[in-house]
């Protein structure tokens, strides 16, 4: 994929949704191809959050405790926690059949963040529409 390919997925996640054109571009150009055969571990839970990861081509399930908490196919996005504070993983992401991700260092998105205050602005945003909705899922 190219990366004006990159920014047009990026374009498509709510997570980037407020972010300028220039932001995506500049976030596309950090972000690389990873590909995982089936059964491997994208990422662990507990480990430290190095990045975030949109699923290409494929499927991941993502387990907390051995519980399966979702399944995620092309589109998708998980490990956005990791973007914002690094902290240990809240869930595994396990493949389900050989997939390709599209990757972006917590490192790189935390400097474009610095550097872009659009772009920071638009993650939070995007974070915080996220937590109430679970929030509301979960009292209402």
């Amino acid at each position: 994929m190219t990366s004006e390919t990159h920014h047009d997925l990026l374009r498509s996640i709510p997570l980037f949704a407020g972010a300028d054109p220039a932001d995506l571009e500049a976030l596309a150009a950090v972000a690389t191809e990873a590909d995982f055969p089936a059964g491997r571990s994208v990422v662990r839970q507990g480990d430290p959050g190095s990045g975030l990861f949109v699923v290409l081509e494929g499927t991941v399930r993502v387990v907390r405790d051995g519980e399966l908490l979702a399944e995620l196919g092309p589109g998708k996005w998980f490990g956005e926690l990791a973007v914002l504070d690094r902290g240990p993983r809240t869930a595994a992401v396990v493949t389900e059949v050989p997939t390709r991700c599209l990757a972006v260092a917590a490192w790189d998105a935390e400097r474009l963040m610095l550097e872009r205050p659009t772009l920071a602005v638009a993650v939070a945003r995007a974070m915080a529409e996220r937590l109430r909705g679970v929030l509301e899922d979960h009292h209402g």
